[in-house]
């Protein structure tokens, strides 16, 4: 009797496995020579998957030609070594637009190349390629910069983002920086590599990333994502940061490889009024063994960081070639709070601007009363970073109104700094066996 139950039970857990249906999308259709369109089987493969329970799509070697792909709840990618995912440069295969967050402002616009919504499960693995082939949204992007320079103007006609309230656009414009190029609502918004919304156990292993058309790993309001073993390379393009987690909870950043045309790894919570409102911090958060080569910084928080960034670690990375390295940014109209991070264990060579810089002067916004605007940064640890060659050692700059406090520098030594450390509007900093050049630094 009991070796019959057995024998049923076992019967239900290999037909429960079975469930989870792993297609070959060579044999289910999919052509692999790199211009004909393979958008409508992959989304369809991918409902009926769903539909099932969650699978998994397994590309072969060869060059897949696709437009944007919408994961569900558990559903994996899976590249085989030699096999690539080229994604349409077609702008019309991105419509209708979607909901989306773009540099820290809620929106409606072009569908991410690789999207998800209030999905769980969803994975993205192998040793393939992902090529967003960014270079004609580069170009577009450009010319719609150079438009808004020459003439005032730049007509996108339907691909200009919306907003969910007609007034929405009015106070973003309000609050805008002068980071944000040129008028709000003539901008010519790129869409992300990968940005999954609201979705729970993200997973990003192995896969290479080139090519991206704007931001390349940008999770928003998810928990538990995990990127692990991912390299990413997008160098020469305008703000195509590397991995931007923003307003996430649970984020593990490990073994990467990342060269980039802005932040490699940067740790956001959205932008000004709307970001305030909503509210959703970016926090537990770990990046670990990643290197970081052409990049404007290494590792930054913000300047999107209006909802807040709390308990982060940073250890044994890598940065060589990056304008900075470790690298906190904000300025006056964000609000926020950035508090309780951690950094140890970092080498740094050839950093062309600054190795360690806290700035909440990021633009040049006028003074004003403290107030829900001022942003805050607080309770750092850095510890162990080694750094040769490079321009500023350490820059520390808060605001009159809102000097940046409690900061602990230890066991640094930089080499070869070629200008002096800058300190200002700071309180509270302890520095331990911190030397620069040969000498000890104290304030």
């Amino acid at each position: 009797m009991l070796k019959h139950f057995l024998s049923v039970i076992m019967l239900l857990a290999v037909t429960t496995t079975a469930l989870a249906e792993r297609v070959d999308m060579k044999q289910a259709g999919a052509v692999t020579d790199g211009t004909t369109v393979n958008t409508r089987l992959i989304n369809s493969t991918i409902e009926r998957l769903a539909g099932e329970g969650g699978g998994t799509l397994f590309f072969p070697a060869g060059r897949y030609l696709t437009g944007p792909i919408r994961l569900k709840s558990n559903i994996t990618l899976e590249l085989e070594a030699g096999a690539t995912l080229l994604f349409s440069t077609n702008f019309d295969d991105y419509l209708p637009f979607v909901e989306v967050r773009h540099e820290g402002v809620m929106m409606k616009s072009f569908c991410p190349l690789i999207y998800a919504t209030d999905a769980e499960n969803i994975t993205i693995k192998g040793e393939g390629t992902l090529d967003g082939q960014g270079k004609a949204w580069w170009d577009e992007f450009f010319k719609v910069l150079i438009d808004l320079r020459d003439n005032g103007k730049r007509d996108v006609n339907k691909y200009q983002p919306l907003f969910e309230k007609e007034n929405d656009v009015k106070k973003i414009a309000s609050e805008t920086n002068e980071d944000w190029h040129g008028t709000l609502d003539r901008r010519f918004f790129r869409p992300p590599f990968i940005q999954p919304i609201r979705c729970k156990n993200v997973r990003i292993e192995g896969v290479k990333i080139i090519n991206s058309p704007f931001w390349t790993v940008n999770p928003e309001f998810c928990d538990n994502v995990t990127v692990d073993g991912v390299t990413i390379h997008n160098v020469d393009s305008p703000n195509t940061d590397g991995i931007n987690p923003e307003s996430c909870r649970n984020v593990h950043i490990s073994n990467c490889h990342i060269s980039v045309g802005d932040d490699c790894i940067t740790i956001k919570s959205g932008r000004d009024l709307q970001a305030r409102n909503i509210g959703a911090a970016c926090e537990n958060i770990t990046v670990t063994n990643c290197t970081m080569l052409s990049g404007h910084g290494g590792v930054v928080i913000g300047s999107e960081m209006s909802g807040g960034v709390r308990r982060v670690t940073i250890t044994n990375c890598v940065f060589e070639g990056t304008d900075r390295g470790i690298r906190l940014k904000s300025t006056r109209g964000r609000g926020g709070i950035v508090e309780d991070i951690r950094i140890s264990n970092i080498v740094m060579k050839d950093i062309k601007k600054e190795a360690l810089t806290f700035n909440l002067k990021y633009s040049r916004m006028p003074q004003e009363p403290k107030s829900e605007r001022t942003p805050v940064f607080r309770n750092i640890h850095i510890s162990g970073v080694t750094v040769v060659d490079v321009n500023i050692p350490i820059q520390i700059v808060g605001l009159e109104e809102a000097p940046i406090s409690d900061i602990v520098l230890r066991d640094i030594q930089i080499k070869n700094g070629k200008q002096p450390n800058e300190f200002k509007d700071c309180e509270n900093i302890l520095m331990e066996n911190v030397v620069v050049n040969g000498k000890n630094v104290s304030l």
